[in-house]
């Protein structure tokens, strides 16, 4: 199984904690050794907050995985990773899970080749799944508040991405439907814009032009219907 660890610290946690660059690598390559797996590679960021995943050491572990060249990932403890639930959530979800990729963290006993890591892993996946249908109810309360309000659309020949619409002849905002697939897509797009990603980059993940990622980031109705409430 090919595996990459990944050790993170901050100058402050270096000097105050002893978590330092060299005690967390020595740790993961014990356990690698332990497990019988093959430690490809160790990925640093020294010197890098966890306040968001911005960091060349996430975007590296990322690809690998995307790219099917990392079958695990080791972290010392999940705070290396973040310090936010939403992030793990998104790497758990969307990376981890999606790609069939083992994790193990040393300091809270994680391993998912395990029942109990497994279980650990399906619960970060549940709960984002609960958070996506907390938002698709959002939603749907405020399209009814639409219909209340009798609103007609900007352009009632053509839905936004992630709707389609039940009629053409005076359509209303309330007469959008939502459409999950391309609502995860417009969330996973903002999602990165606020990790900074450019709209390049942006598009080049998900096929779509430049100017195209412009239009629906500025496209008021996502916040209005509370698609992008998570951000």
């Amino acid at each position: 199984m090919k595996t990459v660890g990944y050790i993170r610290v901050s100058t402050s946690e270096q000097v105050d904690n002893g978590i330092s660059l060299d005690n967390q690598r020595h740790k993961i390559e014990a356990f690698a050794e332990l497990k019988d797996l093959d430690l490809i590679e160790v990925i640093s960021d020294e010197g890098c907050s966890g306040k968001n995943l911005k960091r060349e050491g996430i975007s590296r572990i990322i690809s690998l995985i995307e790219h099917k060249e990392a079958d695990a990932v080791i972290v010392y403890k999940l705070d290396r990773i973040s310090r936010k639930t939403k992030d793990l959530l998104y790497l758990f979800e969307d990376v981890f899970n999606k790609h069939k990729t083992n994790f193990y963290s040393l300091n809270e006993n994680i391993d998912t080749t395990t029942a109990q890591g497994k279980f650990f892993l399906t619960l970060m996946g549940a709960m984002a799944q609960m958070e996506r249908d907390l938002i698709s109810e959002r939603t749907a309360d405020a399209l009814t508040e639409l219909k209340r309000q009798s609103r007609r659309l900007g352009n009632p020949d053509k839905a936004p991405f992630g709707f389609k619409q039940t009629k053409r002849k005076k359509a209303m905002l309330a007469d959008l439907k939502p459409i999950q697939k391309e609502l995860d897509v417009i969330r996973n797009i903002y999602r990165m814009r606020a990790r900074k990603h450019s709209l390049a980059s942006i598009g080049e993940k998900h096929g779509m032009a430049k100017s195209t990622i412009k239009y629906l980031l500025d496209n008021p109705i996502y916040r209005e219907l509370g698609v992008i409430s998570f951000s």
